[in-house]
């Protein structure tokens, strides 16, 4: 467990899932490839994603880590383990009704932009970093920093590359300042996106 002056950062226990949803929905709500693959409604972006959100804690192992403020969960930080970033068959047919509800236009999007970070997802053992959010209202206010620094430090202690995706600029000036790497840049449905590698430590 670590801390800052403002912030606790531990694992996020299964009672808190449903505050952490909350806030990936609204922090990640107006990031560019969320608009551009879910389309300009915000609260409609929104709704999506609490809905896709909690389909992935159901079926997928997050290892998740979050940022709380008095108690109340403020920030997530997703975490995949080696080998559970890609969906198996079953967790692929678990989360397709969560997408096929959302229209057509909205489904060939999403599994455009999903595809397109899929096939660049590296063969070696890693750790994949995602979704992460700090609640809409205290962004830039540290608490990703925060988080991110307990995350490489436990990369560091396993020894494990890590691996992330980003769609914002100025997220990969701040995954740098922890270890990241761009090693590809390219368009995702006409949104810049970077990706990301953290080379393990030794």
């Amino acid at each position: 467990m670590a801390s800052t002056h403002r912030a606790e950062v531990a694992p996020l226990a299964p009672p808190g899932i449903p505050a952490a949803i909350g806030v990936l929905a609204r922090g990640m709500r107006d990031n560019p490839i969320h608009v551009a693959a879910l389309g300009g409604d915000a609260d409609r972006r929104e709704r999506i994603l609490a809905r896709l959100f909690e389909a992935m804690w159901r079926h997928m192992d997050q290892h998740a880590l979050c940022a709380r403020l008095d108690g109340r969960v403020v920030g997530v930080c997703g975490r995949l383990p080696p080998g559970g970033c890609r969906p198996t068959p079953l967790q692929g047919l678990r989360l397709a009704p969560g997408l096929v509800t959302n229209g057509p236009r909205t489904l060939l999007r999403t599994m455009r932009w999903v595809a397109a970070w899929s096939r660049r997802d590296p063969d070696e053992r890693h750790v994949h970093l995602g979704p992460v959010a700090v609640d809409r209202h205290l962004q830039g206010q540290g608490f990703g920093s925060a988080m991110l620094a307990v995350h490489a430090a436990d990369l560091d202690r396993e020894g494990l590359a890590g691996w992330l995706e980003t769609d914002k600029a100025e997220n990969v000036r701040l995954y740098e300042r922890f270890g990241y790497v761009v090693v590809e840049q390219t368009d995702v449905l006409g949104v810049p996106n970077w990706f990301m590698r953290r080379a393990p430590s030794g």
